[in-house]
């Protein structure tokens, strides 16, 4: 069982994410590998936005292939190499999420595994069996 809580004793979420999620019970784990802005033919899009976007459908369907859904995120990791508009950013988070809150860390980096990668994002997912 997920707990989602944003404790009154500390800041309000900045943006869409849960200060905390307490997992209980009996809770089946996946923990992803980093996911980039990979297409299934390879191709890398240029636009930081974009590989967004495919981070998160690649995240999804890591889910799916688990018979896992969105609502069992709990934790998303997003590793940023230079510029990107926040707004965009948040829109693109906000619809791959489709109103899901999990908890969330945004980390700047020098760089990531290859230098066309702009974008790579950690994910951790709990599901009552």
């Amino acid at each position: 069982m997920k707990k989602y809580r944003n404790p009154a004793n500390i800041h309000p979420p900045v943006a869409a994410y849960t200060h905390q999620i307490e997992i209980t019970g009996s809770e089946r784990w996946l923990a992803l590998s980093g996911q980039v802005g990979r297409r299934v033919d390879g191709t890398v899009p240029e636009d930081p936005v974009e590989q967004l976007d495919l981070a998160l459908e690649n995240i999804i369907r890591n889910l799916q292939a688990a018979n896992m859904e969105v609502s069992d995120l709990v934790k998303l990791t997003f590793y940023l190499v230079g510029d990107m508009d926040a707004m965009r950013r948040q829109e693109v988070i906000a619809a791959g999420l489709k109103g899901h809150r999990p908890c969330m860390t945004l980390i700047y980096v020098a760089s990531l595994a290859a230098p066309f990668y702009k974008v790579e994002v950690d994910a951790w997912a709990s599901r009552a069996d």
